[in-house]
């Protein structure tokens, strides 16, 4: 049984790769075969209603699902050793929703293809997801992705605790990993109404994720993690820590 747990936390963890992979084709507009603004655009209206509705939905899975109370009831369900794993994979499908479903909006609001300025903000948009990527294996990347928990459950062991740390970019933002989410979506050279829907709806979900997850990190950590919070900003690097 605990081969199969470890090959379903394989496949997690490989669907949630192939789904990152793909975002940044969606969000870019290249490379994929559908993307944010490919294919005709219909009623405004509707595109504007089942697009947010999209990210309602990847929203509000990536949220509840992270949260205390939920997870103490979802391992009386599943087994806990599959309970970030199977975070994981919820997370990727209700992506996968989103590339699937959405529905360009055409109007344009900007675009500056084809000059340096644009150039550069792809160059930016790059860098944001190299910058989610780093940020992730600064912490724990295989951890946060459920691997970690998969191979402790094949062999039979506990994850070691968690240890309060702050390493790299975590010295000068608390949430580096939102902030390369955030300069991925917003750096484009071609801003179309259903690209500034996107932005928005996800920005708007950040600062709501962030208060739940500090909520969070502030019950695990306690004082520790309130003297962070003094120290360090949010999402821009306005003061710096000495941690």
């Amino acid at each position: 049984m605990r081969v199969l747990y470890f090959l379903y936390g394989v496949t997690c963890y490989l669907i949630f790769f192939a789904t990152f992979l793909y975002s940044i084709g969606f969000v870019g507009n290249f490379i994929v075969p559908k993307t944010m603004d490919s294919g005709t655009s219909g009623p405004l209206l509707e595109a504007l209603i089942i697009n947010a509705l999209l990210l309602s939905v990847f929203a509000i899975q990536h949220s509840v699902m992270a949260r205390k109370g939920f997870k103490e009831a979802w391992i009386k369900i599943i087994p806990p050793s599959l309970e970030r794993n199977t975070y994981v994979l919820l997370a990727s499908l209700a992506l996968c929703l989103i590339y699937w479903q959405w529905r360009p909006m055409g109007d344009v609001i900007w675009d500056v293809s084809g000059t340096t300025l644009g150039s550069v903000l792809i160059g930016v948009s790059l860098f944001g997801w190299f910058f989610v990527l780093i940020s992730t294996f600064l912490l724990d990347h295989f951890e946060l992705l459920g691997l970690k928990h998969a191979y402790y459950n094949l062999k039979g062991e506990d994850l070691p605790p968690h240890d309060f740390k702050t390493p790299g970019f975590y010295k000068f933002v608390r949430h580096p990993i939102y902030l390369g989410f955030t300069i991925a979506f917003w750096a484009t050279p071609v801003m179309t109404t259903a690209h500034l829907l996107f932005a928005i709806g996800t920005l708007g979900y950040t600062l709501v994720g962030i208060l739940l997850e500090e909520r969070d990190l502030i019950s695990l950590f306690g004082d520790e993690y309130r003297a962070y919070k003094s120290k360090v900003s949010m999402l821009l690097p306005l003061k710096f820590g000495k941690r």
